[in-house]
């Protein structure tokens, strides 16, 4: 197996440990979904930097005390770490590309696992998962997550109004999962984040930090994991770093960097971006290379039909 086969397949292989949320997706020809063709969501989620982004959300979601109980109390991320690995990947994956219908499945299967967890943290505070304030932390943590992981290791630059629109363009499905308060604009974002007042020290972050720092993977995937999570330091804020104890480093920065191009080179963008822009007839942007196919149904036939088409319009599909 040659290294970029072995680098793709052991990365793709931990993501399936869930059911592939759009394998029916052809079959709502046209639809856009969220977001659609050109949107930033599909820019910024369809680059790998979006690993990075995904390991800053969970330590930065850790810092709410209230959050990071319900996790703690309710969920099997230390005994089941792919499983959860999975099942996040499958939401954001469904939210960013699927068809409405496939959106909406995503959101009711997230709001209804998020009804029976609540309980009280370990400063006496009550907490529902489906409480608004706590979806806007969930929510709005991933999004600024994402968001700086890409302005640090994205294939290409955002603009300060492509971030913007971002930002903007996840607040719709912010308020789908039952978020109140959804900042505009990246900055007000971050700021949002930063200044939150509910955040704070808690045993289930030091727990949860702890565990992200280091957690049960095999092999290859335990190295790069660990140079993904030194890349995610790198891009917390100082008010964060307080909070949770973890300190970028110009070195771990470099490491996160060499990683992303490693799996980027490797993996390619997300072949769920593909689908989408297959369903919705649309040309694969410049610069932007898919390497592997995604499970969805008639991906091939679909392909192989548009074979007469502009070649920009196809993709790699030979590669």
């Amino acid at each position: 197996m040659n290294p970029r086969t072995a680098i793709a397949e052991t990365t793709a292989g931990l993501f399936t440990h869930a059911a592939y949320p759009l394998v029916d997706s052809l079959d709502y020809a046209g639809d856009p979904g969220l977001f659609g063709p050109g949107s930033a969501s599909w820019e910024v989620i369809g680059d790998v930097a979006a690993f990075v982004g995904g390991i800053r959300a969970l330590v930065i979601q850790s810092t709410h005390p209230e959050v990071v109980a319900g996790v703690v109390d309710h969920s099997a991320y230390s005994t089941d770490p792919l499983g959860r690995l999975s099942r996040t990947s499958s939401y954001v994956t469904a939210t960013a590309f699927g068809a409405m219908p496939e959106v909406d499945a995503a959101i009711r299967t997230v709001r209804t696992a998020h009804r029976p967890v609540s309980g009280t943290s370990h400063r006496g505070a009550a907490y529902s998962a489906s409480d608004g304030a706590m979806a806007s932390w969930v929510h709005n943590v991933l999004v600024d997550s994402f968001l700086a992981a890409h302005r640090r290791f994205g294939q290409r630059p955002l603009t300060p109004e492509r971030a913007d629109a971002f930002v903007d363009e996840q607040r719709a499905l912010g308020t789908r999962l039952g978020a109140t308060e959804l900042p505009a604009t990246a900055g007000e974002l971050s700021d949002w984040i930063d200044n939150h007042p509910a955040i704070g020290w808690s045993p289930g972050m030091e727990e949860v930090v702890r565990f992200l720092h280091d957690p049960p993977l095999p092999g290859l995937a335990s190295v790069g994991y660990r140079r993904l999570f030194a890349g995610a330091a790198a891009t917390l804020t100082e008010p964060i770093s307080d909070i949770v104890g973890v300190r970028g480093t110009r070195t771990g920065e470099w490491l996160g960097g060499i990683t992303i191009r490693t799996l980027r080179w490797a993996l390619g963008s997300s072949p769920s971006w593909w689908l989408a822009l297959v369903r919705t007839g649309a040309p694969i942007p410049p610069g932007v290379t898919f390497r592997r196919s995604p499970p969805a149904k008639g991906f091939a036939d679909a392909i192989r039909v548009a074979a007469g088409r502009d070649p920009q319009d196809l993709g790699p599909s030979g590669r």
